[in-house]
């Protein structure tokens, strides 16, 4: 299902704003795709903001569509760069500095791939914005699939002790807790040394909200029967919209009520109660964990980082529904899929247009 050409058309709008000139000029984009990839470059493209994405699904363009297929068919994307150090080539706009990647799915290929964007001397990224836009599962309690979340705490789920579920202690409850805590039932802080924990550039996500926070989210009759089943969860009963909420990152694709509550609880844990689990996906701690050590040698701005995550599924199953079989049929296709990607575009594509036409604004420093 395609969704109605006037939310393509909005951004569509924007992405053709006038700029006094452009970004890159014919001669400078001649000379860094004469460059050898992962080799000294004399030239460099000037990029203003980073779209990241996670996957594809078969062709870039007019096949069903992944994260980077609505990037790259309706935005001036005209530039290609090799990439051999990454999963998927490099797609740039000369006209606005817009630069998109698809890293790949996972942890380890979203932090090697911005690793080595990072270090590409083919680009100046120096003073660029990064939107990491992907889709994720939701938590009924804060939104309806279809919404699209602004994370401030990325919180990974992979760095921690295990017990087989069969041999749980009576009263724990779970077999997961941190590494160096006395078990699921410590409360007792940590820092978050190992990358259990990353926060980000408050002021950034609550200026990318305030921008968004009323725009109307693409819907359609399929993500509408399917929140209906969410009884006694008002918020997933709404039509998609924009919030604020935090990502859990996870290379295992968990799912049900009992390990929707742990997320919650991980989240409340590790940010010391500050933070709000919305949104699961894999990859967000990775890519920051990349760009942080990027910005220690001035390839990047941990600054300057927003994480865009909407839902094309629930974290868990309506009640009294087996979470399994909802899982499996889940993966047969997500009900929210579309309208998933749709949002992502529509909502991110608002922040980068914004950016990128106002680069006299923004250039400097972040909005605060």
């Amino acid at each position: 299902m395609r969704f109605p050409a006037v939310f393509a058309a909005a951004s569509l709008a924007a992405a053709s704003q006038a700029h006094a000139a452009p970004v890159a000029d014919a001669a400078t984009i001649a000379a860094v795709q004469a460059c050898t990839p992962a080799r000294a470059c004399s030239a460099k493209l000037p990029v203003r903001a980073v779209v990241v994405t996670m996957f594809e699904i078969g062709k870039d363009t007019g096949d069903k569509p992944g994260e980077f297929q609505m990037w790259k068919e309706r935005r001036n994307l005209s530039v290609t760069l090799p990439f051999p150090q990454g999963w998927h080539d490099l797609a740039y706009d000369p006209e606005t500095g817009v630069l998109v990647i698809v890293t790949g799915m996972g942890s380890i290929k979203s932090a090697t791939a911005t690793l080595a964007l990072g270090l590409d001397e083919r680009l100046d990224l120096s003073k660029a914005y990064w939107l990491v836009a992907g889709i994720a599962g939701i938590d009924p309690e804060d939104a309806s699939v279809g919404s699209a979340a602004w994370a401030r705490y990325l919180i990974d789920g992979d760095i921690a002790h295990e017990i087989d579920a069969r041999e749980i202690p009576a009263g724990w409850k779970s077999g997961y807790f941190a590494l160096h805590s006395k078990g699921p039932m410590d409360p007792t802080p940590l820092p978050p040394d190992n990358g259990e924990m990353f926060e980000l550039n408050p002021a950034l996500q609550e200026w990318a909200f305030a921008l968004t926070k009323d725009m109307k989210l693409p819907d359609d009759a399929l993500i509408a029967a399917e929140r209906k089943k969410f009884t006694g969860f008002p918020n997933a009963q709404k039509p998609p919209f924009v919030l604020k909420g935090d990502n859990l990152a996870a290379m295992t694709f968990w799912h049900g009520a009992k390990m929707t509550q742990w997320a919650n609880d991980w989240t409340k844990f590790w940010t010391q109660g500050k933070g709000e689990f919305v949104t699961s996906a894999m990859e967000e701690t990775g890519t920051f964990q990349s760009i942080e050590y990027l910005t220690k040698v001035g390839r990047a701005d941990r600054d300057r980082v927003m994480v865009l995550r909407s839902a094309s599924n629930f974290t868990m199953p309506p009640k009294g529904v087996d979470p399994a079989g909802y899982l499996l049929g889940e993966n047969q296709g997500y009900a929210g899929m579309t309208a998933a990607l749709e949002a992502l575009y529509v909502v991110g594509g608002k922040v980068v247009d914004e950016i990128t036409g106002n680069w006299d604004k923004y250039e400097k420093a972040p909005p605060k």
